[in-house]
């Protein structure tokens, strides 16, 4: 193995050292709970969408309270509702939770509506701070739009069924829960415990933990637990680095900007072999990006119009197109980014702004290059290819024997005499077949 890849090999073993070191200790660090003493209340607060990032906090939280004995969970909901999917893992969670849940839609203001009135219905015990709200509990499609036809009889029945039983279970309005979900209406908190929608009316965290103790609750499995709140320590279980940098990533536009950024670092790649920083970057946003679309809804016409992009623009290293492969890559981006989220609502959806800024930073890079291998194309020849020959080049790629070279800004094919050649190293023409360049390494000065 020559020096250069032993010295490539080094760095690589040291940068993926210590990338798993400091993810090894970030989750180390994450997955723990308050260090508290046993029968403490935990307090989790979740404010925003309810999607996966929100269902991996709260069964943290709750995996959390159950290893220290806590004495109860106080989950501060404000939502304006969610994925599906989500919302049914944390019932779950809720459910088989050995400490009891209690739900308080909180700070004034708030709301728990759609996706969080099944939530709060899932409590063991729900409260609201004044002049909050709850219900506008009816599904509706990943797109944002009103679901019809026999899908919408389908989802809107297994709703019904499914919050009554969580009324049931908890001896809660069963026929409110279901005007919820079929006409969605919604109930001040004014109202709520007059309608025996929630328990309780708390001005604060500490009112909340006054009236509830010495209730009794019954947990899965019937055993029964009598709330010991009034006085006990709380610990506030707040979201970690993780999940706040998660949270940031569930949005549209971050998961464009990342498949953008994220298919150029790939690009330079590409274009300067042997490079680490922008391949692992690049493989990161990637991977991120996908992350997010996980997320939210998406369309899977647009992710192949972005991917197509990415393939016009490799092709573009190699082949000799004047760069119309490249202006298509950067069509085929926009498209895809325009379609990608394009039946979502607002709040699910790619700002068409940033994709005009993206669309118009590609254009302006795809016109640069364009403008410059021009440039060298027109530029006047001497005698022809033949006074290639003896000129100094670098390779881009490995030559083991063929690979790539750079001269006047176009990509080669090379094919070394004699070696192996490196990507960075500089070799001289000695002779040209056709398109295909003879090169071999140059010395270097005093050989």
């Amino acid at each position: 193995m020559t020096p250069y890849r032993v010295k490539r090999m080094r760095q690589v073993r040291l940068l993926l050292f210590g990338a798993f070191t400091a993810f090894a200790a970030i989750l180390i660090a994450c997955n723990s709970g308050p260090d508290t003493a046993p029968g403490a209340v935990h307090v989790l607060t979740t404010d925003g969408v309810v999607n996966p990032v929100m269902d991996r906090y709260i069964d943290r939280g709750i995996g959390a309270a159950e290893n220290r004995d806590a004495a109860a969970i106080v989950i501060r909901l404000d939502t304006p509702g969610g994925l599906l999917t989500s919302m049914d893992d944390i019932i779950q969670n809720i459910l088989a939770s050995e400490v009891p849940v209690i739900v308080y839609v909180s700070p004034s203001g708030g709301q728990a509506a759609s996706a969080g009135t099944y939530i709060a219905y899932a409590a063991h015990v729900a409260a609201m701070s004044p002049a909050t709200v709850i219900g506008s509990a009816t599904p509706i499609s990943g797109t944002g739009a009103d679901l019809e036809g026999d899908l919408r009889n389908k989802v809107i029945e297994n709703s019904v069924e499914k919050i009554r039983d969580l009324a049931a279970l908890r001896g809660r309005n069963a026929e409110w829960a279901e005007d919820a979900v079929r006409k969605g209406i919604s109930a001040p908190s004014s109202e709520a415990v007059g309608l025996n929608i929630v328990e309780y009316i708390a001005d604060d965290l500490d009112d909340l933990l006054q009236q509830i103790d010495g209730l009794p609750v019954t947990l899965q499995g019937g055993q029964e637990v009598v709330l010991d709140t009034a006085g006990a320590e709380i610990a506030f279980n707040n979201r970690n680095f993780v999940e706040r940098f998660l949270d940031v990533l569930a949005d549209p536009n971050i998961a464009f900007l990342l498949l953008s950024l994220g298919s150029l670092a790939l690009f330079i790649e590409l274009y300067n072999p042997g490079s680490i920083v922008p391949g692992v970057f690049g493989v990161i946003a990637l991977v991120m990006a996908f992350f997010s679309l996980s997320v939210i809804p998406f369309n899977w016409a647009g992710v192949a119009l972005i991917m197509f992009a990415f393939i016009l623009f490799g092709l573009e290293l190699f082949v000799t197109s004047g760069g119309v492969l490249g202006v298509g890559g950067a069509v085929s981006l926009v498209l895809g980014g325009l379609m990608l989220t394009s039946g979502n609502d607002a709040e699910f959806r790619v700002s068409e702004e940033l994709i005009i800024g993206v669309a118009a930073a590609l254009g302006a890079l795809v016109v640069f290059v364009f403008v410059n291998v021009m440039r060298i194309r027109t530029m006047p020849a001497k005698v022809g290819m033949s006074t290639f020959v003896g000129r100094t080049v670098v390779a881009r790629s490995a030559l083991t024997p063929e690979g790539f070279v750079m001269m006047d800004g176009e990509i080669w094919t090379a094919e070394a005499e004699e070696g192996e050649i490196e990507p960075g190293d500089s070799v001289i023409i000695t002779q040209i077949k056709g398109l295909r360049l003879k090169v071999r390494k140059q010395k270097p000065e005093g050989d």
